[in-house]
């Protein structure tokens, strides 16, 4: 079997920690691992297959002799150092905003649209955490009852900031109940057991750039300018795992029943329904989980062709790193 030489850009940060834990995980062919990350990351260690691997400085000469570059450590990064990357003859996978919405840079879910992968020209982008768990779970539907509008509402995970928003959670929690004063660092306003319906910057139309990015992103992977889509995106209180509500208007009827059975057919995601027994997704219950869990799975009786869902991912696994690696694995095997 080839083997081949990867970089890791953010390497110590949570989604670059997971992506080589995912590589281990997956047996991926990996010759040379090579984890690069900033300065003051430099010289630290971490495990990989038994062994303790130096971290090294991030610079435009890192990249010679890399195959393939998994990019984490956020939009200004990519678009400093992801062409010089591609420059050595590496093809990057981005995890960032930095490229997404590129029109020549192909935005990748393995299960939903790996013939575009075939156009890349050195630079792969995965979608935002929330747009991987939406698409993989309405690409079904779009191709049996071709969706006409989709109305998200998302509850986020503080872990998509990073550890500097976990840190923060964790100490407001532990300042409330020892009744010492929240301070606010990371967020605007206090994030311990409360939502706050603001994520990234708003925009001139009133809605923030994440919800511009489910909007935007998912008409590109679906391949559905037109599509009609609207997003609310909140932060909650949560460590990990990111749920969504999503409401769908359909051009043709489609019953709960045979939404439930066409997801229970597609790779990468899990069937949880049974609202009766009380089980449906829960963020507690994804974390740690490849796939991406749907349930309330019911009919919308204000429309004639309306469709409820509840959709959660663990959005540091499928929602960054796993996307990230599955790329990688069609990039070199085809999708075998």
């Amino acid at each position: 079997m080839k083997e081949y030489n990867v970089a890791i850009v953010g390497a110590t940060g949570i989604v670059g920690k997971e992506i080589i834990a995912i590589l281990e995980r997956r047996d991926f062919p990996v010759r040379d691992l090579r984890l690069l990350a900033a300065e003051q990351s430099v010289g630290m260690e971490l495990p990989y297959k038994g062994e303790e691997l130096v971290v090294q400085q991030l610079t435009e000469t890192s990249f010679e002799g890399i195959d393939i570059s998994l990019f984490s450590s956020g939009a200004t990064v990519s678009q400093k150092f992801a062409p010089y990357a591609v420059k050595a003859g590496a093809v990057v996978i981005d995890t960032t905003s930095a490229f997404r919405m590129e029109p020549n840079v192909p935005l990748i879910v393995p299960e939903v649209n790996p013939h575009t992968l075939a156009s890349h020209k050195g630079m792969i982008a995965s979608p935002s955490c929330m747009t991987i768990q939406l698409v993989v779970v309405l690409r079904p539907i779009h191709t049996a009852a071709r969706i006409k509008r989709i109305v998200v509402s998302t509850y986020q995970a503080v872990s998509e900031v990073g550890q500097e928003a976990i840190d923060e959670l964790d100490r407001q929690v532990r300042s409330i109940f020892n009744h010492r004063d929240v301070v606010c660092q990371v967020y605007p306003h206090q994030i311990a057991f409360n939502c706050l319906p603001q994520i990234d910057t708003v925009l001139d139309n009133g809605y923030t750039q994440a919800e511009m990015d489910i909007v935007n992103e998912t008409r590109k992977i679906l391949g559905d300018e037109n599509m009609k889509i609207t997003a609310t995106a909140v932060w909650v209180p949560v460590f990990y795992g990111h749920s969504a509500s999503v409401n769908l208007e359909t051009e043709k009827k489609i019953t709960p029943e045979e939404v439930q059975f066409l997801l229970d057919e597609v790779p990468g995601v899990k069937v949880v329904d049974d609202p009766e027994k009380n089980v449906y997704p829960l963020a507690v219950e994804a974390v740690g989980e490849d796939e991406t869990l749907v349930g309330r799975i019911r009919e919308d009786g204000s429309l004639e062709n309306g469709i409820n869902l509840w959709i959660v991912t663990d959005n540091l696994r499928k929602g960054a790193a796993l996307n990230a690696v599955q790329i990688a694995e069609v990039l070199i095997w085809g999708g075998e």
